[in-house]
């Protein structure tokens, strides 16, 4: 089974389509901050959050229930796609709905192999993993570069280095963060 979490307008076909409010046809009209959800374990081939999970868990406790939920109703190896607005870029922080920053590394925290790296490091990381009893990898990080530093990169006038420099130093370099991952049962 395929999920489409907090679809909005935007319904794929193949899927579960879930959203809180009705006006966008969801398959389900259902709140995924309202835990738990009501699928058995091991019900998701794949969950898709398409600009939505920035949306929810503004109370971490709640965001924590929704990465168990995720993980308990996805399969062994079930991939989980997420795509937010980077924190970073105005289309994040100009809707007042988005309630809580989502990043690769926030959902690295969710990696019990990490989280067992990070300890024998002595590291200060909050071990997700082992404190909610989830276990996801990354398998996959992408980051859309805003058109105007894109075109900059593509005609040679930035390196990557530059670019890596400018996200953690400026607004609107990196519009949107697609993050895939999997999870491990």
């Amino acid at each position: 089974m395929k999920f489409n979490m907090g679809c909005g307008h935007n319904k794929k076909p193949g899927y579960v389509n879930v959203d809180a409010f009705s006006e966008g046809g969801p398959d389900l009209v259902l709140d995924l901050e309202s835990l738990p959800w009501p699928w058995p374990d091991n019900t998701a081939d794949e969950m898709v959050f398409n600009h939505s999970l920035e949306h929810m868990g503004g109370d971490p406790k709640v965001f924590l229930g929704i990465m168990k939920e995720i993980y308990r109703v996805s399969k062994a190896d079930g991939v989980v796609q997420i795509n937010v607005p980077h924190p970073r870029h105005d289309d994040f922080m100009n809707d007042p709905t988005h309630v809580r920053p989502v990043t690769a590394e926030i959902l690295a925290l969710f990696d019990r192999d990490l989280n067992d790296k990070w300890k024998e490091m002595g590291t200060a990381n909050s071990p997700l993993a082992h404190y909610t009893g989830v276990d996801f990898e990354t398998v996959n990080v992408h980051n859309v570069i805003e058109e105007g530093y894109l075109e900059q990169y593509q005609a040679g006038t930035l390196s990557v280095d530059q670019i890596v420099e400018f996200v953690g130093s400026r607004l609107n370099v990196v519009k949107e963060i697609q993050i895939t991952l999997r999870a491990r049962k």
